[in-house]
Parts: C-alpha cells; sequence; structure tokens
C-alpha cells in the first residue's frame, strides 16, 4: 500500500508540474481553463520568414494656392490631370489609381485674421506592380505636377503573399511542437496528440514602410525585403 501511494503521489507531482511549465507558454487564453478538460501541455510559436516586396504603394499630393478658391480649386484640378495622366502614360492601371483628401483651406495673413487666399491639397494614391520602376514614376509624375506635388509616403508588399505564409506557418508549428516535447520531457511525462491548432491573428500592417521621398533625379527606390510572421497556439495531450 505504501509503494502504491507512492508511485500515485509521483504521477500527482509529475501532471502539477506538466501544468505549471504548460501555464508558461500559454496566452492565458485556453480553451479548457474551467471546462473540467483533462491536463495538457500548451505552446505557442512564431514562424518567420523573408521575401522581396513586389508591389509599391505611393501616395503623392498635389498642394496649389490662389488668392481665390475656384482659382486654386482649378490649378489643383490641371495639375492632379496631369499627374494622373503620366502615371497611365506609364503603365499604371487606373484600377490602381485612387484620389482622396481634397481640402480647400483659407490662408491668413500673420499679422491679422484677414483672408489672403485659399490652399487646396489633393492625394493621388497609386500601387506600382514593377517596382524597378517606381522612381521614373514618381520622377514623371513629379514633373507633370510641378512644385506642385508632394511626395507623401511610400510602403511596399508583396502581392501574392501565400507561399512565403505557408513557410511561416509551418516553420510556427515546428517549434511549437519542439517547445512542447521539452516541457513533456522536463516533467517525465509523454507527449500526446495533438489536441488543436490555432492560428493567432496578427496584429501589425501588412505593408512595410518605406520613408517620405523629397524629389530628385532618378529617385532611387530600394524595397528590401519584408519579413512575415505567423504565430500559431497548439494544445498536446499527455500521455
Amino acid at each position: 500500500m505504501a509503494a502504491k501511494r507512492t508511485r500515485t503521489a509521483a504521477a500527482a507531482l509529475a501532471v502539477s508540474a506538466v501544468g505549471l511549465l504548460a501555464a508558461g507558454c500559454t496566452d492565458g487564453s485556453d480553451a479548457q481553463a474551467g471546462t473540467g478538460a483533462p491536463p495538457g501541455i500548451s505552446t505557442q510559436a512564431t514562424g518567420k520568414v523573408s521575401g522581396t516586396p513586389d508591389t509599391m504603394s505611393v501616395v503623392l499630393g498635389v498642394q496649389t494656392q490662389a488668392p481665390d478658391a475656384a482659382g486654386a480649386l482649378q490649378d489643383n484640378a490641371n495639375r492632379a490631370n496631369a499627374l494622373i495622366d503620366t502615371m497611365k502614360e506609364k503603365g499604371v492601371r487606373a484600377e490602381d489609381i485612387q484620389t482622396s483628401g481634397l481640402s480647400v483651406q483659407p490662408t491668413y495673413d500673420p499679422n491679422s485674421s484677414a483672408i489672403t487666399g485659399y490652399q487646396v491639397t489633393n492625394q493621388v494614391t497609386a500601387t506600382v506592380h514593377d517596382v524597378s520602376a517606381a522612381g521614373g514614376l514618381i520622377d514623371a509624375a513629379a514633373a507633370a505636377a510641378g512644385d506642385a506635388v508632394r511626395v507623401q509616403q511610400t510602403s511596399f508588399s508583396i502581392a501574392d503573399d501565400s507561399d512565403l505564409r505557408a513557410q511561416a506557418r509551418a516553420d510556427a508549428v515546428r517549434q511549437a511542437q519542439a517547445q512542447a516535447r521539452q516541457i513533456a520531457e522536463a516533467a517525465g511525462v509523454g507527449l500526446g496528440e495533438v489536441r488543436s491548432i490555432t492560428e493567432v491573428p496578427a496584429t501589425g500592417p501588412a505593408p512595410y514602410p518605406g520613408a517620405a521621398l523629397d524629389r530628385a533625379p532618378s529617385t532611387p527606390i530600394e524595397p528590401g525585403s519584408q519579413e512575415l510572421t505567423v504565430s500559431v497556439a497548439v494544445v498536446y495531450d499527455i500521455d
């Protein structure tokens, strides 16, 4: 009877140790908490893979001023249309061009509240699928809009990242499995079958930010590399 009680106590300690180790690897959302599910080993891991961006998004602003609002609007429209026409001539598809942020604001004399004129701003966002041609596109667009152009933002992305995400996902699962084996070995128990696998939703933005660019001859565009991550939470049974 004494030997039997000793074996029972040892088994209980092993299960308790697994529970403590597993708690350190879970995100706190384990579905088994409070449900009466048998003890398991929970792990979470993130797989990472790098790829070269093949798509660029550029936001170009057009800013004009005139003594009256109508004049500022007309000048802005002429320059924005010239910019858009140039983009299309350079191969950017109509569905990849979007205008936004049209604004008409009065300008004031710095020494009084008198209105001195009006300022009009408009934004043109273009999605470029040939990153190697993006520098020439920006130069041509800047020339079309003249001194009214403002290069406000650039960002890079990968049009089809499904293969890269599959690699990152597989890497995350392998890492989670390795962690679970380490926990089971440390607790002196066997690692059982997979009880559940959950992909943890990404919290960060997809596009890779690029620096705002000033107008310059032969504007250089270097997409660099972009890191993709996939996180998974895995729960294993205990043998």
